[in-house]
């Protein structure tokens, strides 16, 4: 059996579709999670599921409608299970009227009732059942409730019941149009309302019959039939509401309360720039410094008692020295970020899972449309915060050629993960008290440079966007601590593996022409080696932004490509190989390969790594999104220019003032003035969204 998944964005599906398959993919409280169809088995059958995008309607307006829709049509499901968000019934039943007229089985899955209940509403399910004509059932996909029953009505026998919603002239119209459709064709009643909606995706089949029945329903309304029937699908579920659901006075909501503060057009963007500023003061200032301090006197002393004891065994020294000065010190470096990476991701798992998450795009995304992004946009560079490789893949969201481009080519400029190792320990080590500030800082630089470069490459393109972007906040809720755990650990794994794959690999051949001279001679001094020849050759290239030949510290930039954190690892083997440490606190020793760096230097070598061309597997993502090789060049070509001037400015800027000004000062100065840009940039309200059902009589200045 073959089951699709379908309901509004935010509803719970994804939930919903790990509770039943077992599976873990990813969800979060704000819309456009899912961004692409999952497919997985329900545990203890053999039906296989698939979890849709969200939608508000198969009337796409939207590639992740159209997805949704293409799935339904072409796919065939069995069943559909239509997840319904029980405290929004009247949006969300707009869909269920429309999958109603399939010829599918639909199974209702009513979420969060216990949400509702809690809010003193009542809901007599079995006069929705009536009313609707299809089963229903009560589930909490948060709190694992319902599922075995809705898992036992999938084994039953489904019947189709027709629901008339319209009234007697407009279906009379819908009859007639379906008399004149092919006898073998599926979903007659669904296509006969498209043809009178003017669904040009049925214009093939609008033969001269049927369109004299349109034009003769056009006479009869005189109006917009689209319009004609979305009110009548409002009337019925109106009147469905009515008879199902206990009425009472709208009394304004806690998130109401909320929002009334985190979405003020004075305060909103303060408090964002608090939070975050005080998540980076956790993961990289003192807290993110002792986690890291506490790790490498650990990796220390287990490095120091395998030389000891590989030496006791009479090991060749090139293996001692592999092991301890290549593997150990390359891995045993990135690994000992893990707590600070823990801090950063359990902070942004709980922005997500509260809702606040989706307050922050909606903040930006004023910014956005001044510059000519659309707020869609804005769920691409979310994503990309975790990892930037689904953060591109998340780009096809965009109906927008040029936007999708361009958003492809910036989502890499967001601090992800992998840079964060970076970011701590320059910021740590030169910024001492002030490296949540420093950290901080670069968040923001990159949000600025973002606006910039957008604003840019918009100008380059002359393209204007106008996507249509319908976004929904979700009501805050309580951090689930299962939900948080399980997506900490997911991402904590995923870091450990890459810190056993490919950095492992990377940091064994670091060691290996480091170790060896170009005649394969071992144990040369380190600025004979394969390495410091090659790196001597390309050094010149960073010589503006640090103010020294550095071939450490340019080869160690360049392996920023095969992975971010590779950057401190092939920093820390080097500096092991040159002064017989593996300790990352005394990588910038003065007397060893990288002590030429100063603030200036270390703030510009961030910005190079943060904004130069991103890891290979994120340029195979943008390959892929931007398909044309040529225009995947210029774009790494772009990131790399931009990357190589921001860095030589701040370097440049940096060594003028360094020496009358604190320079953590002038950050904190910096950061003030984009404050006022964004304050000045965010102040207007939104544009209201016409295709809200509400848009007459919700009032309120945000949909």
């Amino acid at each position: 059996m073959k089951i699709a998944l379908v309901g509004n964005q935010n509803s719970g599906k994804t939930t919903l579709f790990n509770l039943l398959t077992g599976m873990n993919a990813k969800i979060g409280n704000w819309p456009g999670v899912t961004i692409e169809k999952k497919t997985g088995i329900i545990r203890g059958t053999n039906y296989e599921i698939t979890d849709l995008p969200g939608i508000y309607s198969l009337s796409p307006y939207s590639i992740e409608e159209d997805v949704s829709r293409k799935f339904i049509f072409e796919e065939k499901p069995d069943i559909i299970i239509n997840i319904v968000d029980s405290t929004s019934l009247e949006r969300s039943l707009y869909l269920t009227t429309q999958l109603l007229e399939l010829d599918c089985k639909v199974i209702i899955a009513l979420n969060m009732m216990d949400i509702l209940e809690k809010k003193g509403v009542k809901l007599d399910i079995n006069q929705l059942e009536y009313t609707l004509q299809t089963k229903v059932i009560r589930i909490s996909a948060l709190k694992g409730s319902g599922i075995d029953d809705l898992i036992s009505e999938l084994h039953k026998e489904q019947s189709v019941n027709t629901q008339y919603i319209y009234d007697a002239k407009l279906e009379n119209f819908i009859s007639r149009i379906q008399y004149y459709l092919p006898d073998n064709m599926q979903n007659k009643r669904f296509i006969a309302v498209k043809l009178l909606e003017n669904d040009n995706r049925f214009e093939d089949i609008n033969t001269y019959k049927i369109k004299k029945v349109i034009e003769e329903a056009i006479r009869n309304y005189d109006t917009d039939l689209e319009e004609v029937i979305a009110t009548e699908r409002y009337e019925f579920i109106k009147q469905a509401k009515e008879k199902v659901m206990e009425s009472k006075p709208i009394l304004e909501t806690f998130s109401d309360k909320l929002d009334k503060i985190f979405l003020n057009k004075i305060l909103g963007v303060p408090i964002f720039v608090i939070v975050m500023s005080f998540i980076y003061y956790l993961s990289v200032g003192v807290v993110g410094n002792y986690t890291v301090n506490w790790m490498s006197s650990i990796v220390e002393n287990v490095s120091e008692k395998i030389e000891i004891f590989l030496s006791s065994l009479g090991i060749f020294n090139w293996l001692i020295s592999l092991m301890v000065d290549g593997i150990i010190a390359g891995v045993g470096t990135v690994i000992g970020f893990i707590p600070q990476l823990i801090i950063l991701f359990l902070c942004i798992s709980i922005l997500e899972t509260t809702g606040y998450m989706s307050r922050i795009a909606l903040l930006l995304d004023k910014i956005f449309r001044k510059i000519g992004l659309s707020g869609k946009s804005l769920i691409p560079f979310i994503i990309g915060s975790g990892c930037s490789v689904p953060g591109i893949m998340g780009t096809r969201i965009l109906e927008n050629k040029s936007e999708k481009d361009i958003t492809s080519i910036l989502v890499p400029f967001i601090p992800c993960s992998a840079k964060l190792p970076i970011i701590a320990i320059f910021s740590n080590y030169f910024f001492g008290k002030n490296a949540g500030i420093v950290s901080v800082s670069i968040y923001f630089l990159a949000i600025a440079i973002i606006i910039i470069s957008a604003i840019i490459m918009k100008k380059i393109t002359s393209y204007s966007s106008d996507t249509t972007y319908i976004y929904e906040l979700p009501e805050y809720k309580i951090p689930s601590v299962k939900h948080i755990s399980k997506d900490v650990c997911e991402k904590v794994i995923e870091f450990i593996k890459r810190a056993g794959s490919i950095i492992l690999i990377c940091s064994i051949i670091i060691w290996f022409l480091v170790s060896f001279s170009f005649n394969l001679e071992y144990g040369v001094n380190i600025e004979e080696s394969i390495l410091a020849s090659m790196g001597k050759t390309i050094s010149w290239i960073f010589y503006p932004m640090l103010g020294v030949k550095s071939w450490g510290a340019t080869v160690s930039a360049i392996q920023g490509l095969v992975a971010k954190e590779q950057v401190i690892s092939s920093m820390s083997v080097i500096a092991g190989l040159a002064s017989g440490t593996d300790n990352e606190a005394q990588i910038f020793a003065s007397n060893g390969i990288f002590g030429f760096f100063t603030a200036s230097s270390a703030y510009a070598f961030m910005i190079f790594n943060l904004f130069s061309a991103p890891c290979f597997s994120a340029i195979g993502a943008m390959k892929k999104e931007l398909v044309d090789t040529k225009k995947l060049l210029k774009a790494v070509s772009f990131q790399i220019g931009i990357a190589w001037i921001l860095a030589t400015l701040a370097y440049q800027i940096g060594i003028r003032i360094e020496k009358g000004f604190n320079f953590s000062n002038i950050l904190i100065i910096l950061s003030i003035i984009f404050l006022v840009i964004f304050i000045l940039l965010g102040t207007k309200n939104k544009k209201e969204c016409k295709r809200c059902p509400y848009y007459n009589s919700c009032g309120k200045p945000i949909c």
